[in-house]
């Protein structure tokens, strides 16, 4: 047991060591002279980037619908109209404008578990996307990704980036919060390689790309 306990106290004070001001500054330090010889920045011009985002998403089997700020609501009630859909949960920052007459709907934070986990479907924007990945980003939606099998995401051009750095420089000021990365449908294989949908989120994701 004493040797236990010496361990333990070991493992601490080195902690306690480590997150010592001198120390935080010395990493932080070492952390700035990290060699960054990767792209960080845009070398492409929007309309480039905004079709590989969109090339991704296809490869990806979303399906993927375009519209104005102003045919907004009626490309969602379209999208909906597609699937047969009458009623989706929604985010609770989503804003209401945007959604479209005749639509049963509900806040994610009034929502239950079972109630997300048996919704005709879900409807959230997102914070950024980008194009070398097809991936969006969304943050503090974890349930609103994970339970439902179907999942509609809208995505304005503004928020697609080029490169995997920029987006991490937009996030920067949310690096505390919950982030959900989504690439496409929830998809695994077995060793068979027998493709099987919706095992870890949505079966189905829609994406609307405003144009801005």
């Amino acid at each position: 047991m004493p040797e236990t306990l010496n361990a333990r106290e070991a493992i601490l004070n080195r902690i306690r060591t480590a997150n010592t001001a001198a120390n935080a500054a010395a990493r932080a330090a070492d952390y700035q002279n990290i060699e960054r010889g990767y792209q960080q920045t845009t070398t492409l011009d929007r309309e480039t980037i905004l079709k590989i985002f969109l090339d991704h998403l296809h490869e990806y089997d979303a399906h993927v619908f375009e519209a104005r700020p102003d045919t907004l609501a009626a490309t969602i009630a379209e999208v909906l109209r597609t699937n047969s859909q009458k009623s989706a949960i929604v985010a609770d920052n989503f804003p209401e404008e945007n959604l479209p007459t005749g639509l049963t709907w509900q806040r994610e934070s009034e929502s239950t578990k079972d109630q997300l986990n048996t919704t005709a479907g879900t409807i959230s924007g997102c914070e950024v996307a980008i194009a070398h990945t097809g991936t969006i980003i969304l943050r503090g939606t974890r349930q609103l990704t994970l339970l439902p099998d179907r999942f509609l995401c809208i995505v304005y051009e503004h928020q697609i980036v080029e490169t995997v750095p920029e987006a991490f420089a937009r996030l920067e000021p949310f690096k505390t919060e919950p982030l959900t990365f989504v690439s496409g449908p929830s998809a695994t294989a077995d060793i068979e390689m027998t493709r099987i949908r919706g095992v870890h989120g949505p079966r189905f994701l829609d994406v609307i790309v405003v144009r801005d």
